[in-house]
């Protein structure tokens, strides 16, 4: 009893002590007057090191001390700050604060604004204040304003711990979920906002697809300097922006270094998934970026400036290499705006960007898929018995293929393990969760729930996915596989594609949506996007074509259209083709099966169709032995063939210098009835 005794009385010391009061004693001695083990202490003024919690285990007539060392602090911050371990000298992030204040430059001020790093919330960072670093630009310097006269603190580079920590006490909206994910809320945009983004058109971009069809709707150098503006005085104005400097394309002789300069935790966060992170030594010498974001999506645009149609702009400076993003905070807008800078700039390399998942088997045969949403290009592309390169952006260059990203950025509506085991055991400590709807108390996340968007994402690095290939990197690939769901049931599960098939396949960009039930449409709507991808090209469809037909033809790959929609039928009629079936066609492509069997040509898209597959019936491998109405089948067969042509008609007259008569023979290769 008197050694229990003894043991809280130094706990209530202790505790007085942490309340910065002198332990009363006197008053404590009344109540261990059987406890001889308080030693030379007993009486004395509670201090740190004189404190000593005893063990239950103490030894009758003995005092023990089960510390081993005194505490080195003398107050509670003293003691948080033996918490956290300094990073070492040769670890530590240099602050290249020349470069970034050169970006985030003003081009009235001239200068760019004074820096140092750290959290403006620390009393320590004082201590690093530096001068700030001129920018030359060609326009006078105005007298200083106000945000001449203060320091921007810089976040660079910063650790996921750290990214979460600054999300959390922050920005409203961020928490950890149960699975250790950060979920986080994008604003009132929670998709891309393809109305309201625009490329400069200067001499530079006289090559880019501009006109009727194109994704690319232009503006002058004029309004961009004017939101480049906007959007940087707005970041200046900040106590602290985050930094990331990275890499796109996992080839290192053509891979670029990017700047994201951004407001948010969450945008340093996912951008620090989607890109390539540096190594410490890389970042030592990163020098000037190649690319620039400047992301002040919380701040609008002026609607009354030049081009304004809204209060969002996304605004792309070729020639500049730079990039604003204004009155939106949705993450998935960077991403895919150095997807559309990628698709301008390796194409000039003669390396062909593509809007597709890879994957390669254990003997290095490497396969692409591309497809629309609801093609199954996830589902197919990532499989367990293969090695994933990537997921979505890749380069197709002399040296092989390579991913763009070093993360995914996959769809979370309705996930769930058995459908996407490989997705959902990714979604851990460090992926970004965007606009998921949780329990308020276990913090599980409901991913059926649809409250705040359809649109919910998982960011992830891609390491998170347990048989991803690192680095990012493969051969050239043996198959190309362009995957259409096809609602009107009229195209075959599976089909051998010449090179000009190929190319009016990958320019058309088919899959077929069906229409909503409350207004009673059922029939299949025809969905179109050049490339897979319309939305991120810049230059005309037919440039990317060529470059994918000639890779082809220079490395022995072959093509396939794989149909994962309906068969016995239109949608309401017929049934969708069973996923087993499907992936033993994927199966098939891959092992080189089909190339080897009998083929049989279709009427109207003249596809060629093989004999037989094994493990799925032969009937079905012919679309048209399904269909009880074959009369209905030919009907639905023109129907889709005319939409087909329509969709053709803006590609059919464009010329490119060597390949001038290259629509033509793409357009040959397409339906004929």
């Amino acid at each position: 009893m008197a050694a229990n005794n003894g043991t809280a009385v130094r706990k209530m010391k202790f505790i007085h002590y942490l309340a910065g009061k002198r332990a009363p004693v006197s008053n404590l001695k009344s109540r261990q007057k059987d406890d001889h083990c308080l030693g030379e202490n007993q009486g004395a003024p509670a201090t740190l090191h004189a404190v000593r919690i005893r063990s239950s285990s103490t030894v009758p007539g003995m005092c023990h001390n089960d510390s081993t060392t005194s505490l080195r602090a003398n107050t509670v911050d003293e003691l948080h700050s033996l918490q956290r371990k300094p990073v070492p000298v040769e670890k530590h992030h240099r602050l290249p604060r020349q470069f970034i204040s050169a970006s985030l430059a003003s081009m009235t001020h001239g200068v760019g604004p004074k820096l140092v790093k750290g959290d403006p919330a620390s009393k320590k960072e004082n201590g690093n204040v530096v001068t700030h670093h001129q920018h030359s630009v060609t326009v006078p310097t105005i007298s200083v304003g106000d945000s001449d006269l203060k320091f921007t603190c810089v976040m660079y580079n910063l650790s996921t711990s750290e990214l979460y920590e600054h999300a959390i006490k922050y920005e409203k909206g961020s928490f950890i979920t149960s699975s250790g994910a950060l979920a986080t809320l994008s604003g009132a945009k929670t998709g891309r906002s393809p109305r309201d983004k625009r490329v400069v058109k200067d001499e530079t971009t006289d090559d880019l697809w501009w006109g009727k069809g194109s994704p690319n709707i232009e503006m002058d150098e004029h309004t961009f300097l004017i939101n480049r503006e906007r959007a940087v005085d707005y970041l200046n104005s900040l106590d602290k922006v985050f930094v990331n400097d990275q890499f796109l394309n996992w080839d290192p002789n053509n891979r670029i270094k990017v700047r994201i300069i951004s407001a948010r935790a969450y945008h340093s966060l996912f951008m620090h998934n989607m890109c390539i992170r540096p190594t410490y030594e890389e970042l030592e010498n990163f020098g000037e970026p190649d690319f620039t974001i400047y992301n002040a999506g919380q701040f609008p645009c002026n609607r009354y400036t030049h081009y304004m149609t809204s209060s969002t702009s996304i605004d792309i400076n070729l020639k500049r290499r730079e990039m604003v993003i204004l009155g939106t905070q949705y993450a998935g807008e960077m991403k895919k705006g150095f997807f559309s800078v990628m698709h301008y700039l390796m194409p000039k390399k003669q390396i062909l960007s593509l809007h597709s998942g890879c994957n390669m088997g254990r003997e290095g045969d490497v396969a692409l898929f591309f497809g629309l949403s609801g093609t199954g290009k996830t589902t197919l592309s990532t499989d367990r018995n293969r090695i994933l390169i990537g997921d979505d952006e890749h380069c197709w260059s002399d040296n092989g293929i390579s991913n763009i990203e070093g993360g995914c950025y996959a769809k979370c509506i309705d996930l769930s393990h058995e459908k996407e085991p490989d997705i959902w055991d990714a979604i851990k400590f460090g992926t970004v969760l965007e606009n998921v709807v949780f329990d308020e108390h276990s913090r599980e996340v409901d991913y059926t729930e649809k409250s705040v968007t359809e649109n919910t994402r998982a960011a992830y690095p891609i390491e998170y996915i347990a048989n991803a290939k690192i680095p990012c990197v493969g051969p050239h690939p043996k198959n190309v596989i362009l995957l259409a769901c096809d609602a009107f049931g009229v195209l075959p599960p599976v089909s051998k594609l010449s090179h000009a098939q190929t190319m009016y396949h990958f320019i058309s960009g088919y899959t077929a949506l069906v229409a909503g039930t409350e207004d009673g449409i059922k029939e299949p709507q025809a969905t179109f996007s050049a490339c897979f991808g319309a939305a991120f090209i810049m230059l005309h469809p037919t440039r990317y074509a060529a470059m994918l037909a000639d890779k082809m033809k220079k490395h022995g790959a072959t093509g396939w259209l794989v149909n994962t929609g309906w068969i016995g039928g239109s949608y309401g009629v017929g049934e969708r083709i069973s996923l087993a079936y499907t992936r033993k066609i994927i199966d098939a492509i891959h092992s080189g099966e089909l190339l080897t069997t009998s083929y049989k040509r279709t009427e109207v898209f003249g596809l060629d169709i093989p004999i037989k597959v094994e493990g799925v019936p032969s009937e079905l491998l012919d679309p048209i032995n399904t269909w009880e109405d074959k009369n209905s089948y030919k009907s639905t067969l023109l129907k889709l063939a005319d939409l087909f042509k329509k969709n053709f008609e803006v590609f059919a007259n464009y010329k490119i210098s060597v390949v001038s008569d290259l629509a033509d023979e793409i357009a040959a290769a397409g339906p004929s009835f």
